[in-house]
């Protein structure tokens, strides 16, 4: 078939949906589709105008006012539609749709090509950590005529799909997420790379515990209340990741080690040399470096709120602690770190509990929802509501 995937964001910048759009291509391009992403111009030369088989359009753009490798495209509905209808696709996947997405659901609805929607990112409830809460109920009217309008629309999470079907939104499936699971793997925990992070600690230098988180340092990941584990003893924390966040964290946290981004095997390496995972935000549709977390047998600390209500299971695989609930944090990290024999059953329990999830297997499943959308079969009747989870925050953030 003919696909057009429409991204809010993708290469040169690497999140959760320029991850997923790359998993997908690769799917696509095995199969022998034809494919085509429009997405936002890039000022990196560098980066091709063919991946994984795909061609991409790129529209002029303007870098996010304090996020400068985020870029927003221009353009209006128009511009978008004379795109799709020279292109002429069999379906418009729209990644993480908002700004361009919303223009690209306008287009396809007026040209008649169906549209499979990926919620993937919750973008209204950014709106309070970064200052402007008036503009959250301006985000979730967006949200929802986007989702409206679109032919189907997958989430990757059942707190997700509550959460759209509870503001109306009903041509809703799920559509989780696949972990590599050759690449994430125990067997590429390094005692060098420990020893290289471990090295600078000022106690017992290679014995300490290693607590990491992997992510984005931006204000919504909330990594400042890892601060609640600075002075744990026998610890080190370590932070992957970078982002307009990073001086100020390094600040926050000086006895941490801050590596900078790492991907590919560097990434799984470092992974798989945790000790315990811990991801402190509290709007995380899926999470997907908790998958890999578990993937290399590492157990996960995480806040009880959105995707990681899926991933997580209390007392197995890791622990849920109540939103804005540091205390519980800082328990739950000290019981697994203080506890080896708990820790490994906890970490053996997540390995197995993302077997299966392969990145083919779900591109497959995909797949068979583009095609039902331009078939114009509806969904399958989705069962209730799930009831409220017990973990909702103390800041009002649960839905």
């Amino acid at each position: 078939m003919r696909i057009a995937i429409v991204a809010e964001s993708f290469l040169p910048l690497m999140n959760g949906v320029t991850h997923s759009i790359l998993r997908v291509l690769e799917h696509l391009q095995e199969r022998g589709d034809e494919v085509m992403v429009i997405a936002p111009s890039t000022s990196d030369t560098a980066v091709s105008d063919v991946v994984n088989g795909a061609y991409v359009h790129r529209l002029p753009s303007v870098p996010l006012a304090g996020y400068t490798n985020v870029r927003v495209a221009l353009g209006g509905v128009n511009r978008v539609k004379r795109i799709l209808a020279d292109y002429a696709p069999d379906v418009v996947h729209l990644a993480s749709p908002f700004v361009l997405g919303w223009r690209a659901v306008q287009a396809a609805h007026q040209l008649g090509i169906p549209t499979v929607a990926i919620y993937q990112t919750e973008v209204p409830s950014y709106a309070g950590r970064y200052g402007v809460p008036f503009l959250e109920n301006w985000a979730w009217n967006r949200v929802d005529n986007i989702h409206l309008l679109a032919d189907r629309t997958l989430v990757p999470s059942t707190f997700a799909l509550n959460q759209l079907r509870g503001r109306g939104i009903l041509r809703v499936g799920m559509w989780r997420r696949g972990v590599d699971t050759a690449r994430f793997s125990p067997a590429k925990r390094s005692t060098a790379w420990r020893a290289s992070v471990l090295s600078g600690a000022a106690s017992a230098p290679g014995g300490e515990r290693i607590i990491g988180y992997v992510g984005r340092l931006a204000v919504e990941k909330q990594v400042e209340d890892l601060a609640v584990l600075a002075d744990l003893p026998g610890t080190r924390l370590v932070v992957v990741g970078d982002g307009p966040q990073r001086a100020a964290l390094e600040a926050a946290l000086p006895g941490a080690v801050f590596t900078g981004f790492l991907g590919g095997d560097a990434l799984a390496e470092a992974v798989a040399s945790f000790d315990l995972f811990v991801h402190p935000g509290e709007f995380e549709t899926f999470c997907q470096t908790i998958q890999e977390a578990m993937a290399s047998g590492v157990p996960v600390v995480a806040t009880g709120r959105g995707g990681p209500l899926d991933l997580v299971e209390n007392s197995r695989t890791g622990w849920l602690y109540e939103p804005g609930s540091l205390d519980q944090l800082r328990a739950y990290v000290q019981d697994l770190v203080g506890d080896d024999a708990k820790r490994r059953a906890f970490g053996a329990a997540a390995l197995a509990s993302v077997q299966g999830r392969t990145w083919p297997a779900l591109s497959a499943e995909l797949v068979r929802h583009y095609e039902s959308v331009i078939a114009g079969e509806e969904l399958a009747e989705l069962p209730p509501l799930s009831s409220p989870s017990p973990l909702t925050s103390s800041k009002g953030l649960a839905s």
